[in-house]
């Protein structure tokens, strides 16, 4: 797919997630107990990312006839594909459901195992983060880079806490007392496509986590590398969208962070 294709593809479906992003927004605070499910530990889901994940599903097959998808309400059949899309209807549903304002829309698109085009819509700032593979990041018709931050003592980090996954604990405590103590400070929101927006656009300098699902950082990761940003797992590889771990910075100090995350994780 060429570059103006590309590009006309991203804002069409930029409209097809606001769209979207909308309905999740007129629902806040309309959820019952009785609508929530649990399906793993402190995983939940309610109607809301059911429909909003449908919804995204049958005005993105339309908009590329013959696509497959990847979603994590798995409300279509995970299909392979030239082209895939890998869908988070509602990175943040606790947030959502608790109402507290950190959530948001995630929709990649991958070409032949390549993620070509992001969108991140968080919800209630009305912010759409999106990219193309080639053509840049933008916020809201903006376009975004990553900070230019050069020590780590004068970043700010974004995590997710362990909340199913026990057993790297120690190790990330390690890492997170590193950073406690040489950064201006760690930030937990609660939903990693934010968090990696929030690296695209410079508002956090780095972000780390484990347990993280393909469908919470695949756009994220293109926002990312689009605004001139570095992606890694742990020990520095390109295992990022399956791997369930990731270290994503601005330039300057991905190099010291991902050292930070590298040696914590590999003491026993």
């Amino acid at each position: 797919m060429d570059l103006s294709a590309l590009e006309k593809l991203c804002r069409q479906s930029c409209e097809i997630v606001e769209e979207v992003a909308r309905f999740i927004s007129h629902e806040v605070g309309e959820v019952s107990a009785t609508d929530i499910e649990t399906k793993s530990l402190n995983s939940l889901v309610s109607y809301v990312d059911k429909t909003a994940e449908e919804q995204l599903v049958s005005k993105l097959e339309k908009l590329l006839p013959g696509s497959t998808f990847l979603t994590e309400e798995e409300t279509v059949a995970a299909e392979e594909g030239e082209f895939q899309w890998i869908i988070d209807p509602l990175d943040g549903t606790t947030n959502f459901l608790h109402q507290l304002p950190c959530f948001a829309v995630s929709v990649a698109l991958r070409q032949n195992q390549e993620i070509i085009l992001g969108i991140v819509y968080e919800v209630n700032r009305q912010e759409c983060f999106y990219a193309w593979r080639g053509g840049g990041a933008f916020l809201n018709g903006k376009p975004i880079r990553v900070s230019a931050r050069e020590t780590l003592m004068d970043s700010l980090v974004a995590t997710g806490f362990p909340y199913r996954d026990y057993d790297r604990m120690k190790s990330y405590f390690l890492a997170f007392e590193h950073f406690m103590k040489n950064t201006r400070g760690l930030r937990r929101f609660g939903a990693a496509a934010v968090d990696l927006a929030y690296v695209a656009c410079g508002r956090f300098d780095i972000f780390f986590e484990y347990g993280l699902s393909s469908w919470d950082v695949a756009a994220g990761i293109l926002l990312v590398e689009e605004a001139g940003g570095k992606v890694s797992d742990f020990g520095g590889g390109s295992n990022f969208l399956f791997g369930g771990e990731m270290v994503a910075a601005a330039p300057a100090v991905f190099g010291e962070a991902l050292k930070v995350v590298e040696t914590a994780f590999s003491k026993k």
